[in-house]
């Protein structure tokens, strides 16, 4: 059996996986009545809202592809193409591991693949803590709540996400070309995609009437993301542990749905997106 064949596989294994754990979640979600509820209530507002923040997913996308064809020069469709694979591989793979790894999959320069993707989360997380963290001193009740031990995980993150940048050059020097503008320049645009995420969550919560229409709901945004990516979770479990986190940042139970509800929008969809895009 060629290499050739044995990628296929691999490559047809994981979305063939990532297709049945979607079907799995979505007939074992347990709240439905809550949700369709909720839908049935909206007027055309906030349908034209959901409306609005599906059409900003291939945006989001479009986004994840600009930062990894900074990383690594190479066409529009390409970058596409690995992206949207790697939120199947993402789905399936414990704290989303298996996003780099599979867009090496699709390419012929693994360690570099690799090297960047690593370069990539670490300046997407940087752009996260950066955002949160500044959201935080305009959120004293949120800040309260958290305590002192999430403050102290912060700080070792930050700590870590700093030794990283600066030993970045010299360790992946072998398999890759990374300098401190290059750096600089994927953590702004991981801020840009960032944004495009808050937007969407704002225009969800909108739509399912979990939030007010208060300028101090825009610092909660980046907040909510950042207790996202700094608390463990696997994907089995991220749905619930998004929902989790929206009532506790935003202070409703149409939050829990607002945080589910993007969470398919900017998983589920891409992952039905990805047959179209592939190679022959």
């Amino acid at each position: 059996m060629t290499k050739k064949v044995i990628l296929y596989i691999i490559e047809w294994a994981v979305a063939l996986t990532a297709c049945a754990f979607l079907v799995w979640k979505l007939a074992t979600y347990d709240d439905y009545a809550s949700l369709w509820a909720t839908l049935r209530a909206m007027g055309w507002q906030q349908w034209l809202a959901i409306g609005v923040c599906v059409a900003l997913m291939p945006l989001n996308m479009s986004l994840e592809a600009w930062r990894w064809k900074t990383l690594i020069p190479m066409s529009w469709r390409e970058a596409n193409r690995q992206v949207y694979y790697s939120k199947l591989a993402g789905l399936i793979t414990p704290w989303r591991l298996g996003e780099y790894p599979s867009r090496a999959l699709l390419r012929d320069e693994w360690a570099q693949t690799l090297s960047m993707g690593a370069v990539g989360s670490a300046t997407m997380t940087a752009a996260i803590v950066l955002a949160g963290v500044i959201a935080l001193a305009f959120s004293p009740a949120v800040l309260a709540y958290l305590g002192n031990s999430y403050l102290y995980a912060l700080l070792a993150v930050v700590v870590v996400l700093g030794a990283l940048f600066l030993l970045m050059p010299k360790l992946l020097r072998k398999w890759a070309e990374v300098n401190q503008y290059l750096i600089l320049r994927s953590i702004g645009q991981s801020l840009v995609r960032l944004a495009c995420w808050c937007i969407q969550l704002a225009l969800v919560l909108f739509a399912l009437s979990a939030i007010s229409c208060q300028p101090s709901v825009v610092s909660l945004l980046p907040i909510y993301y950042l207790l996202v990516t700094i608390t463990p979770n696997v994907p089995i479990v991220e749905a619930g542990a998004r929902g989790a986190w929206a009532i506790v940042v935003f202070g409703t139970m149409n939050a829990a749905l607002a945080g589910v509800l993007l969470w398919a929008i900017n998983t589920l969809l891409p992952c039905l997106i990805w047959p179209f895009l592939r190679k022959k």
